[in-house]
């Protein structure tokens, strides 16, 4: 395995979906994630001891998942670009038959996914940065709707990094939606997720609510931010308890939503 720092999450966040999956009282389920773990030869015990970066990652599945398909129920035609993909499988979940649908990551994380997650007639990998425009030259929309997912990625990239992946989007998609996963300063600064440190990873950057986000692009318009407490209300309902609580939930990661 080659695989180098951030890309090493990527083994985290999979490894997490497939435990989950293979939990009792799961809230989503995903076949792909446990055929996949099963076939890596990987340490994935770092995972097994990190509550803070499993939980988060099975409560931001819940939020997406619900956000992408009630998005499909309404665009069953659409495009779905997911950048910064690592070994997603989202796709799988999710797939309605009809979606065209794009991942995009560095090359050494796109090699290392196609060893395992083969693409199809509607599925195609691309190895671009997500700050390199020259993957948006490669996406083929046939139809009006395009949704792009960045999840895990923006609190490990400073705000030109940010500001440039929205710039590729404004200039190539006419008419668009985003979802993009944003942690707030607070948790930039203060959170530590064991398993992450582990790879040599760090949180870098954040803003507090989604809006701000138009300060780097103002042709978006911001829709509304999802906090992934109503995620984590699903998995674990005691969260109810305090996650209303203003400077808990503030701490939070969330999902903004732009569109265009």
């Amino acid at each position: 395995m080659n695989l180098e720092g951030v890309e090493k999450t990527m083994l985290l966040t999979l490894y997490s979906k497939a435990k989950h999956s293979q939990q009792k009282n799961h809230k989503f389920f995903d076949k792909k994630a446990i055929d996949v773990v099963s076939k890596i030869d990987y340490d994935f015990s770092v995972a097994d001891d990190d509550f803070l970066m499993k939980s988060g990652v099975i409560a931001r599945t819940i939020v997406l998942d619900e956000m992408v398909s009630q998005y499909l129920e309404k665009h069953p035609h659409c495009t779905i670009i997911n950048i910064a993909s690592g070994m997603d499988t989202r796709f799988n979940r999710l797939d309605n038959g009809l979606i065209r649908w794009y991942n995009v990551d560095l090359e050494n994380s796109v090699n290392f996914r196609l060893k395992y997650i083969e693409d199809s007639e509607r599925v195609t990998t691309l190895a671009y940065s997500a700050m390199d425009p020259s993957w948006a030259d490669e996406i083929k929309i046939e139809s009006g709707n395009v949704l792009l997912i960045i999840e895990g990625l923006t609190m490990y990239l400073n705000q030109n990094d940010v500001s440039d992946i929205l710039k590729i989007i404004n200039d190539n998609f006419r008419h668009c939606t985003i979802f993009v996963e944003v942690m707030p300063p607070a948790s930039v600064k203060n959170v530590k997720e064991k398993s992450v440190e582990g790879t040599d990873s760090k949180f870098t950057w954040g803003v507090q609510k989604g809006n701000e986000l138009l300060k780097m692009n103002p042709n978006f318009h911001w829709i509304k931010d999802v906090n992934l407490f109503d995620g984590m209300n699903v998995y674990m309902p005691f969260t109810r308890l305090f996650s209303w609580l203003p400077f808990i939930k503030n701490k939070m990661d969330y999902i903004a939503v732009l569109e265009k």
